[in-house]
């Protein structure tokens, strides 16, 4: 189901000012595609058609997911048991079961660091490479596919999947939009639920504009000619062109059979959406296996909204400084093991794995000594990674750590370098991201290309 929502802002004398131009301002930066430039030809030089970047938002724990370390002292290998991979020499925890049989799907970097412990710097410095301060941030990775890529039919170029923005308790992570580049390229954003209902926050309709009557181009146009007319100056704020051109744009992503088709979960099998599980992160895996699908160049997929917030709506983030073991066996490695598996099989199977370019990680890794809460607690100086489709060579290990994953003994992946692999992988080499003047010094990873 796709729902659009409502537009609950009508006063007794009609529509409010406020609530209509939120509406008319907003749709230009979700959809980014306002100037994009059209880089069709750049693009199909990269292996990439699209991109499906896993946020795993929290910070998973590198001991206790891709990087065991079985005979480390107790109080840093922890409890879990480490088993072969379908990849020889390869090992995980027994939490990754569906993950180790499929290895030879993806390779799996060991080596990362980054520069703050904290989550929102932290979270900006993986999902642009760089700090957030100077603002305004550089801008997300997938921003830069989008602004390279430019806007092809009604799909957004940059679809970004999850409940909100991602934040800690208090402040939002700065990088997770255009920045630097601007409001045309910051992300569409929509939410899905452990249903499969697909839902667009930024776009609100009014309440007498209802999904069927999006069908009707007639009643549309009436219905915003008469809206227009109660705006009380307020196309005259925004400029008559950019009145028209915001709703030509809305209306054209509603309603065109393809756009809408692309949200709606219920189109797929009970038995396809069973095998993703039926919880949010993954049903919004299976949503971004649909967004590709149909060609959106990158499509960012959150694994909550919070980092450790526990709501009916909303998953547990990874920042597991309590019930770290507990968490990690009972809830998130068994969903995000059953949904990445399936991803990376779904892709496979239906021949868009060679052309999809899929990569999971976290902001930072996880303390290698267990703290005395019997957890761990926030390690930036060594995480991992998984890499897979658009050519990336499956089984395969890349870079190391050392014997309790404190820190990488061979060279450290740091994120710069995975928005440059990311970029190339997408059609930009390194004249294009200068151009841009985006990802200044980042070099590719160069065992993955």
């Amino acid at each position: 189901m796709l729902n659009l929502g409502n537009f609950r802002a009508a006063t007794c004398s009609g529509i409010s000012r406020r609530a209509f131009v939120q509406l008319g301002a907003s749709v230009p930066a979700v959809l980014g595609v306002a100037g994009l430039p059209s880089t069709v030809e750049a693009a199909l030089k990269g292996r990439a058609r699209s991109v499906i970047f896993v946020w795993l938002w929290g910070a998973p724990s590198h001991l206790d997911t891709f990087d065991p370390k079985p005979d480390a002292p107790s109080d840093v290998r922890g409890p879990f048991a480490a088993i072969e991979t379908r990849t020889p020499g390869l090992r995980f925890t027994e939490l990754l079961p569906r993950l180790a049989s499929c290895s030879d799907l993806y390779s799996v970097i060991r080596s990362h660091v980054t520069f703050a412990p904290g989550h929102p710097d932290a979270g900006t410095w993986g999902l642009t490479g760089f700090a957030e301060n100077p603002a305004p941030a550089h801008p997300n990775f997938g921003s830069i596919v989008a602004r390279h890529r430019g806007s092809r039919g009604s799909l957004p170029p940059f679809v970004m999947v999850g409940r909100g923005i991602p934040r800690d308790v208090v402040r939002i992570v700065e990088g997770w939009g255009g920045g630097r580049l601007g409001g045309s390229v910051d992300p569409f954003m929509i939410s899905c639920s452990a249903e499969g209902h697909a839902e667009i926050p930024s776009l609100k309709l009014l309440d007498d504009l209802t999904p069927t009557r999006l069908a009707d181009r007639r009643q549309l146009l009436d219905t915003l000619d008469v809206a227009q007319r109660k705006l009380d100056g307020t196309a005259a704020a925004l400029g008559d062109a950019d009145w028209s051109q915001n709703f030509r744009r809305a209306y054209g992503l509603l309603t065109q059979p393809a756009a809408r088709d692309a949200f709606d979960l219920s189109r797929e099998s009970e038995s396809t959406r069973e095998q993703y599980g039926f919880t949010g992160f993954g049903q919004s895996c299976l949503l971004a296996r649909r967004l590709v699908e149909t060609g959106v160049p990158y499509v960012q997929v959150n694994w909550s909204e919070y980092v450790e917030a526990m709501t009916p709506n909303c998953d547990f983030g990874w920042d597991t400084h309590i019930y770290n073991f507990e968490l990690l066996q009972d809830r998130h490695c068994p969903i995000f093991d059953r949904a990445m598996s399936t991803l990376l099989a779904d892709l496979k199977q239906r021949g868009l794995l060679d052309s999809t370019l899929v990569v999971a990680m976290g902001e930072f890794g996880r303390t290698p000594k267990i703290s005395n809460r019997a957890a761990r607690d926030h390690w930036p100086n060594c995480y991992s990674s998984l890499w897979a489709g658009a050519g990336v060579a499956g089984g395969r290990v890349i870079g190391a750590s050392d014997a309790q994953a404190r820190a990488p003994v061979t060279n450290p992946i740091t994120p710069v370098m995975v928005g440059a692999t990311i970029a190339e992988f997408a059609g930009m080499d390194t004249q294009a991201r200068a151009e841009m003047n985006v990802l200044p010094g980042g070099t590719v990873i160069h065992e993955l290309v």
